[in-house]
């Protein structure tokens, strides 16, 4: 097995340049994300430089670009306040628990690619991930409509949301002057000016632009971020409260989990770019492993970054070259650029996430709703107010579940369509012409009770009634071709068949199972109910035999 996934060097000059561009594009988003969560400009840093590196190197997409993203920031923002609120006295502990957690989440993940879990993150129906994608685009504006106007950021959406009237009434001018000019920049660039958005990244350019005019023309004092430390971060060893050890084993799979869904739908839109296969286990590994040693030095959860992997991709990057150079580009801005971030305004930061947040957004899928199947709008609809006022990974839980129900009734419509009991030719079943002789001359007598396609649980009760309701029949003919498996619950309503009809003093015939389906029916001693002579694997022999009965009765 090759140990850095995807590496060579035959385009180097691509993954340099690949490398080079995501940095740029990753500097304002990790100082905002680290903002955005709490814990400042310099955790997010710290993220995308460990995560970063250390996901490009050992993960299983090798053009993937990992750091802080919307979801996991918007995570992490909620863990921070939770653990730092359980020690106002000494808010460092709470610090150490919450980055402990941070730790935890990636050791989860490595447990869910050592477990082979990622393959299932495909299985999420569109529905519930554009419902929780939307459901975190509106989270982010949301918590930064705060610091676009001048005042403090609050970290619950629903809080953050009644609080926009007294922002309005307390609105600082100047910061918001400085927001609305950066959004109309990151919004507008791309538009307006492509090539100077492919020379420098809207992001970039606004952050840049929205500081030096605020240092150089701005008379007023509006919030800025503050001093920012410079150098390699220290080691922090993980602190764990066994009080705390249930509920920080719960943050960790939160944060685990959600950073598998977003890495590996992320790795999803890097295989339909650059037309390859990731390897969603190794990549859950890689991201785990980033995440522990992040965790460690203070940096902010990651995960794979939409953004900064396609940016990757379009400037020439295919290798993990490219995803580790922008880590150590990363690592270089903080060990000598520090102190010079300090006078970024929080507003200009508010600006590019907002941004951020509008993108996350599924609008694709919103324009559809009108012609959208109305389930899938519901489960999207559900998701996304679930997301926002009240937990993530809730909301992809409750999705699923409705999504698996919808799922459920469609296979149990297709099921029961499956069924079919007759006691002449039809069409609709494929018999052959000395079949439906038989089956037409025995008048009634003989009842052929067809089933289709794989039978499971949810159409097991369909299948005793529609039985129930056929009477006036002297032989049954059980027909089994068509069907290539059953399941425990589906045997026992077979056999519930098979005792009925022997019940009511009626010849049964069991027809054309497979070795599954045989192999279940003798698990469960269902075949002992069948007489010599009473198992065919041609229907025609069965038939057959049913109507010499038929014609031997008075």
């Amino acid at each position: 097995m090759q140990l850095v996934n995807g590496l060579h060097f035959n385009n180097i000059r691509g993954d340099i340049y690949g490398g080079l561009t995501a940095a740029v594009v990753a500097l304002p988003l990790a100082m905002a994300m680290g903002v955005a969560s709490g814990v400042g400009p310099i955790a997010g840093l710290y993220g995308a430089i460990f995560v970063g590196f250390f996901a490009a190197l050992l993960g299983g997409t090798p053009a993937q670009v990992s750091g802080p993203t919307g979801p996991m920031t918007v995570v992490m923002a909620a863990i921070f306040v939770q653990y730092t609120s359980m020690f106002p006295d000494d808010p460092g502990q709470g610090a150490a628990i919450a980055f402990t957690v941070v730790v935890l989440g990636g050791l989860f993940q490595i447990l869910f690619g050592v477990l082979r879990i990622g393959k299932y993150i495909e299985l999420v129906p569109h529905p519930v991930v554009s419902g929780f994608m939307s459901g975190i685009g509106v989270i982010i504006i949301l918590l930064q409509i705060g610091p676009l106007m001048g005042q403090e950021a609050i970290s619950q959406p629903l809080a953050a949301a009644k609080a926009v009237p007294g922002f309005v009434s307390h609105i600082e001018y100047h910061s918001f002057e400085l927001g609305m000019a950066v959004l109309a920049m990151v919004y507008g660039i791309p538009l307006l000016l492509p090539k100077l958005n492919r020379l420098i990244p809207a992001p970039l350019f606004a952050l840049v632009a929205g500081t030096l005019f605020y240092v150089l023309y701005m008379e007023y004092h509006v919030p800025v971020i503050g001093d920012i430390p410079s150098g390699f971060p220290s080691l922090h060893l993980p602190v764990i409260d066994t009080s705390l050890l249930l509920t920080m084993v719960a943050s960790g799979l939160t944060l685990a989990g959600l950073g598998a869904i977003d890495s590996l739908l992320t790795s999803l839109v890097a295989d339909n770019v650059t037309r390859t296969q990731h390897k969603p286990d190794r990549e859950l590994i890689g991201q785990g492993i980033g995440n522990s040693i992040a965790g460690l030095f203070g940096g902010l959860p990651g995960a794979g970054a939409t953004m900064r992997t396609v940016v990757n991709v379009k400037a020439g990057g295919r290798t993990p070259i490219s995803g580790a150079l922008h880590a150590l580009v990363l690592l270089a801005i903080v060990l000598g650029a520090g102190p010079l971030a300090s006078e970024i305004p929080k507003a200009v930061l508010a600006g590019i996430l907002i941004k951020v947040g509008t993108d996350i957004i599924d609008w694709d899928y919103l324009k559809r709703v009108a012609v959208a199947p109305k389930a899938g709008v519901l489960i999207m609809f559900t998701v996304l107010i679930i997301t926002v006022t009240i937990d993530l990974l809730l909301a992809v839980g409750i999705g699923m579940v409705m999504a698996s129900f919808l799922f459920m009734k469609r296979m149990t419509d297709m099921q029961i369509s499956n069924i079919s009991a007759m006691k002449h030719s039809d069409a609709a079943t494929p018999l052959s012409g000395e079949e439906n002789t038989i089956l037409d001359e025995a008048n009634g007598k003989i009842m052929l009770f067809h089933l289709s396609g794989p039978m499971s649980f949810s159409s097991a009760k369909a299948m005793v009634r529609r039985h129930a309701n056929i009477a006036d029949y002297q032989v049954m003919l059980l027909d089994l071709t068509s069907v290539p498996a059953i399941d425990f619950t589906s045997a026992r309503a077979i056999e519930d068949i098979i005792v009925d009809t022997k019940s009511a003093g009626r010849e049964i015939f069991l027809v054309g199972a497979c070795t599954a389906v045989c192999d279940m029916l003798e698990k469960q001693k269902i075949l002992r109910h069948f007489n010599t002579g009473h198992m065919y694997q041609s229907r025609l022999d069965a038939l057959l035999h049913a109507q010499s009965i038929v014609n031997e009765s008075p």
